[in-house]
């Protein structure tokens, strides 16, 4: 098969061909058909995770955001055959720990992210493992290229704002960081008849936030944005979220918040910070907010998602601001040291 294959740290993708992986007996191989480009990857290909143990064996053909049709069965699937469309989440679970049984597969004790610990959709095939509780149907009205973000940013967002924030008609949201992730929250924070305001320091992005749904939106490079947001909602966010992961996005995010409010953590952190942010303890004390993890989706949870997206609540199609043959993976993840993405870029030509 054709990959864009990550030979070394920071070093140029190269598309050639490798071989084809073959199913594990509870697995499936996947032909891709539409992958999405993630900051996730940028960390990965740049080496930024290393710091906690995240990093990968070279050569990797990376890619966690993906979705396709069935190609080939491992012999102890039950639930799917050759031919199926399927999404496939990265947050997986191998369905017997604690977490995976109570049907929190997103916190599985078991690291089995595709793109990670094993090829992924940088490839025009890729292994999948424990498919009978990870994969998701796709239903055939929902395009693939449409559906590659699903895979990561968007449900990774939708459990976020839904679940977890538990966002409600009516309240102020703030979404810091408008990449992929900050744009999901903006849209499915809309369709829960949230108001929302996007924070970001590119003029590009904020303009796409709007038209995703954004009431308002701060240039974080131009306006003290926590101030800009009490003022905006007369006492601050009941909900803020940040999206990107690094210290300024983090502490901004809370200091947005109203008194009780909530601050959702969905960015993970850079090498700069290593996993630790300093943040603002007695603020929340006196305003009694709270902090929420948030990561990935569980799969039992995509029927709820993918409902809205059949009814037109929610439209992840918006989102995709290019569609780019896999030659220009690897230019992609390297502009993204420069935040020189906008929106959702997928691979849809192998």
């Amino acid at each position: 098969m054709r990959a864009a294959v990550m030979d070394a740290i920071r070093q140029p993708l190269v598309v050639r061909d490798v071989p084809d992986p073959t199913p594990p007996a509870h697995g499936v191989v996947v032909r891709v058909e539409a992958n999405g480009i993630c900051r996730s990857d940028w960390h990965l290909w740049s080496g930024d995770w290393s710091w906690f143990g995240i990093a990968v064996a070279v050569p990797h053909v990376l890619g966690h955001e993906f979705c396709g049709v069935i190609e080939a069965v491992g012999r102890d699937v039950t639930r799917w055959r050759k031919g199926d469309r399927v999404l496939v989440p990265f947050s997986q679970g191998e369905g017997t720990c604690e977490w995976c049984r109570s049907g929190h597969h997103n916190v599985c004790d078991t690291i089995l992210a595709p793109g990670v610990v094993s090829w992924g959709g940088y490839g025009r095939l890729a292994a999948v493992s424990f498919a009978d509780v990870n994969l998701v149907a796709l239903p055939e009205r929902i395009g693939f290229v449409e559906a590659a973000s699903m895979g990561c940013r968007y449900m990774t967002s939708f459990h976020g704002v839904v679940d977890r924030a538990q966002v409600k008609p009516g309240e102020w949201v703030a979404v810091h960081g408008c990449g992929g992730i900050g744009l999901s929250a903006v849209q499915i924070a809309t369709a829960l008849g949230a108001s929302v305001i996007g924070v970001d320091v590119s003029d590009d992005k904020l303009a796409f936030a709007k038209e995703l749904g954004a009431v308002a939106t701060v240039n974080a490079a131009k306006t003290e944005p926590a101030g800009a947001i009490v003022e905006l909602t007369k006492g601050g966010a009941q909900v803020s979220i940040d999206a990107l992961g690094i210290a300024a996005t983090c502490r901004n995010s809370i200091m947005s918040l109203r008194k009780r409010g909530r601050h959702l953590q969905i960015g993970l952190t850079t090498a700069a910070e290593q996993g630790e942010v300093a943040v603002p303890i007695d603020l929340l004390v006196m305003k009694e907010a709270s902090i929420i993890g948030s990561l990935g989706m569980p799969a039992p949870r995509f029927g709820a998602m993918l409902q809205m997206i059949e009814t037109g609540r929610l439209a992840p199609g918006k989102l995709v601001h290019r569609r780019i043959p896999l030659e220009e993976a690897g230019a992609v993840l390297e502009s993204m040291d420069r935040f020189g993405t906008v929106g959702v870029t997928v691979i849809d030509r192998y």
